[in-house]
């Protein structure tokens, strides 16, 4: 773990850092050891195809990058707070499918997530963050309206589905949908094991 990205830092230092990193990584000399300067050539040459879109959390802890073991060009990634679909993240979507030919679109959602967390509590949080909550509060209605517990865990299952479906109502998603090109599904990360739970 790099202690350097957990002390406290000011704005012209994590600038540094990711500047530095920026450099390791057009080198080669990457700290995790990878070195991506052939792939970032062939891609930029021959243009992308990615294996599939993850349309995510914004959550830093889960980089999909990384918890699929994927490098550069392999992953069309979209990411939202609450992985909640707007009308930019879907065009993102759609442009990766009908464009790049990608053939999966995998939502991934995670446990403790923020902006469920937030929808849950409720209380005031301004214009954006509120559209995100509004986002989300149509899982929330429906899980409370089953009762039980764990109603934060239920609402982030029942969040990704939203989502799914969300996606599932694109006139160009569902036109590759219906036609066997394409398949949209959910998945749960968990922060402790990093396993990701494809059965939502």
């Amino acid at each position: 773990m790099r202690k350097d990205l957990f002390e406290k830092t000011d704005s012209a230092r994590a600038l540094q850092i990711l500047k530095d990193g920026n450099k390791r990584y057009v080198t080669g000399n990457t700290l995790h050891g990878a070195d991506y300067s052939h792939a970032r050539s062939a891609l930029a040459e021959k243009g992308q195809t990615p294996l599939a879109v993850v349309f995510g959390c914004s959550d830093s802890r889960v980089p999909p990058e990384i918890v699929f073991d994927m490098g550069i060009g392999e992953l069309f990634v979209v990411r939202t707070a609450g992985n909640v679909a707007d009308a930019i993240s879907v065009g993102s979507v759609e442009f990766a499918v009908e464009h790049l030919h990608a053939r999966v679109v995998l939502v991934l959602g995670h446990e403790k997530c923020g902006a469920v967390a937030a929808a849950v509590a409720g209380g005031e949080h301004g214009p954006n963050i509120g559209a995100i909550i509004r986002e989300i509060e149509p899982s929330i209605e429906r899980v409370r309206a089953e009762g039980g517990h764990d109603l934060n865990c239920r609402c982030e299952d029942e969040n990704i589905r939203h989502t799914v479906s969300e996606l599932g109502v694109s006139p160009i998603l569902s036109r590759y949908v219906d036609e066997g090109k394409l398949l949209i599904t959910g998945a749960k990360y968990n922060l402790i094991s990093g396993e990701v739970n494809f059965a939502i």
